[in-house]
């Protein structure tokens, strides 16, 4: 049995049903489809952003108190330390967000790629290694983020220019 195919501008219900996209959403445009309904508010948004930081610099902070207290016992200094380096933590990234928010792309992608770098270096420095060994592995995870943010901002920057060259 044959089928017919649906043309542009219709849809299986009929003409009258078919949904347009008003271009406001996170998906409008790439599909010429409708946008996705974004199915959590704002606040939720917000709150998920804010756990998820809060959860990173936790992480950070247990991940530098177990590297400090090198298999021994926990320790109240040990505990305090890992809350301070994760409160530490999160004030510099917070400090980092604001400031790269007003950057062009490259110092952008520079600025994360040094905060990272020197993230993953501190904690690698913790281990008891040598300094060069830490400067390296900093250095090579920060040329890492750096690139790939450089990609991403390029890459997306012009989807979105081209998008907006479109409606307009």
């Amino acid at each position: 049995m044959a089928h017919a195919a649906p043309t542009p501008g219709t849809s299986p219900r009929g003409p009258l049903a078919r949904r347009t996209s008003t271009g406001a959403g996170p998906g409008a445009g790439r599909t010429g489809g409708p946008a996705p309904p974004d199915v959590f508010g704002r606040r939720t948004h917000l709150l998920a952003k804010a756990a998820t930081l809060l959860a990173t610099g936790l992480v950070y902070g247990y991940w530098e108190a177990s590297i400090s207290r090198r298999g021994g016992p926990i320790t109240g200094w040990n505990l305090f330390a890992g809350f301070m380096t994760a409160l530490a933590f999160l004030v510099l990234y917070l400090v980092v967000r604001q400031i790269a928010r007003r950057l062009p792309r490259e110092p952008h992608a520079a600025l994360w790629g040094a905060f990272w770098g020197s993230a993953v270096g501190f904690l690698y420095s913790r281990s008891g290694v040598a300094m060069f060994t830490c400067v390296l592995v900093s250095l090579i995870v920060a040329a890492a983020v750096t690139g790939a943010l450089v990609y991403r901002y390029y890459t997306h920057g012009d989807a979105v220019e081209a998008r907006a060259a479109r409606t307009t």
